[in-house]
């Protein structure tokens, strides 16, 4: 098993396709992981292969469930997504951090106590590990910034400086 536990939201998997990353953020020591009922719903169809290249497909206990919707009682009127509070009411069950770009969901997470990273983190990440190199993630970005994901770009540019050599 790969190293520590983080659990994603259909977000983060989405930039990382989008931007060619998906096969490098596997290799990545860390375990990715998303709710169950978040793949069948948002996943499945466009990337059936996600759990054959590595992404765990988790359950939430009872007690989670039950956590779960409280989230939702607590968080659905700012507009987060159910599946997205799944996602963090996973990180809460598995003690673990929480990958969003969601900035809703981010506030949730943070409110809740819950660590809360994502997409420049994680590639950040990947680079300190070189798990992928500079060209790599400035090509990722570039292709994600052309189709229009929505990242803090000022920041995009400030990190891929920071580890230009």
């Amino acid at each position: 098993m790969a190293g520590r536990l983080l659990i994603s939201d259909a977000n983060i998997i989405i930039d990382m396709n989008t931007g060619g990353l998906l096969r490098p953020m596997f290799r990545f020591d860390a375990t990715f992981a998303v709710p169950d009922v978040l793949f069948e719903e948002e996943l499945r169809v466009d990337h059936p292969e996600l759990p054959r290249l590595g992404l765990r497909l988790l359950e939430l206990r009872e007690d989670t469930v039950l956590h779960a919707a409280g989230l939702i009682g607590k968080y659905r009127s700012l507009g987060a997504s159910i599946n997205d509070l799944l996602a963090l009411a996973l990180a809460w069950q598995e003690k673990c951090p929480l990958l969003t770009g969601d900035q809703r969901l981010r506030a949730a997470g943070q409110e809740e106590g819950v660590d809360v990273h994502g997409t420049l983190w994680l590639i950040e990440q990947m680079l300190q590990a070189r798990t992928i190199n500079h060209r790599q993630a400035e090509a990722g970005y570039g292709k994600m910034r052309a189709i229009g994901r929505r990242l803090p770009w000022g920041d995009v540019e400030q990190q891929l400086r920071r580890f230009k050599k």
